[in-house]
């Protein structure tokens, strides 16, 4: 797969983060120098349904006049919502153009929006989505319906957005030396997208003497490919907890770390440490998979 031609996808919705879905979608395009693409989902919910067992109750032809209104309803809807994702999606264009991209791609799909970005995974080099949608827009403890099937379904970097854009000085990688942890560090040293950046390594273990050497391995490689200037730093404690106060102690503007690493059994056993971070964390949060 050529990576030079995949995308930056932003997921515009019209909720209260989609501004700063667009603006860190495009500050991650201009740093990494790849096209971004505006994306925005129209999912059909048939709404005929729930009259088709109505013809025994109010006669055949007063059934078939419902459905008729029905029908003329919904589609008067669909050209609304239509229209509607015109009009997010010609808002989101002059916003990003104004920011510096002179040709970003826009695309409304009809579906699904988990459905939809599996079938464009491939073609994705960085997907950008907010931490809510409309449905939980004012509701700041909730996490998107959508966002947890969105996370296990690609295998593409993900940047959950949950507050307004602010260009990442200081970005601190939680290291585990999980496969997942690996990837990040290869494309922490390797991607154009960190460097002049200041990057705390983090690793929170109760075994310092492990947490150490794994640290030590992990900035090697960093250190090696060099424009990055390197903190690495063993913590203790319950690991969410520990990785979310020293993202505020040392004001750090986005985090990365592997996500759903462990089983779906487990996860209903112990509870998701992803979804821990999601809720925990008030800053921008980057999932590798």
């Amino acid at each position: 797969m050529n990576t030079e031609t995949n995308k930056v996808i932003a997921c515009v919705d019209g909720s209260g983060l989609s501004e700063a879905v667009c603006d860190y979608a495009t500050w991650i395009s201009q740093r990494v120098n790849a096209p971004l693409k505006l994306l925005h989902t129209i999912d059909h919910h048939p709404e005929t349904a729930a009259i088709t067992d109505l013809s025994g109750n109010i006669g055949v032809d007063s059934c078939d006049h419902l459905l008729e209104d029905i029908i003329r309803i919904e589609q008067q809807h669909s050209k609304l919502r239509l229209q509607q994702g015109k009009t997010l999606l010609q808002a989101a264009k002059e916003r990003v153009t104004h920011n510096g991209i002179a040709d970003p791609i826009i695309s409304q799909r009809h579906g699904n929006l988990v459905e939809s970005l599996i079938e464009l995974e491939d073609s994705i080099r960085v997907l950008v989505v907010g931490m809510r949608g409309k449905v939980h827009d004012n509701q700041p403890g909730q996490i998107g319906a959508k966002l947890e099937s969105i996370i296990r379904s690609l295998h593409k970097p993900i940047l959950v957005v949950n507050e307004a854009f602010k260009p990442p000085q200081r970005i601190m990688l939680a290291y585990d030396g999980s496969n997942a942890a690996e990837k990040a560090v290869d494309m922490v040293a390797s991607s154009p997208l960190y460097k002049g950046l200041t990057c705390h390594l983090v690793c929170v273990s109760k075994d310092k003497a492990t947490s150490q050497k794994l640290l030590d391995a992990a900035a090697n490689k960093i250190i090696q490919a060099g424009g990055i200037d390197l903190i690495t730093q063993k913590l203790t404690g319950k690991i969410d907890q520990a990785l979310c106060d020293y993202q505020d102690g040392q004001a750090i503007d986005m985090t990365i770390m592997g996500a759903y690493s462990h089983t779906r059994l487990h996860d209903m056993l112990l509870g998701s440490f992803t979804a821990k971070m999601l809720l925990s964390t008030r800053k921008p949060l980057l999932l590798l998979r």
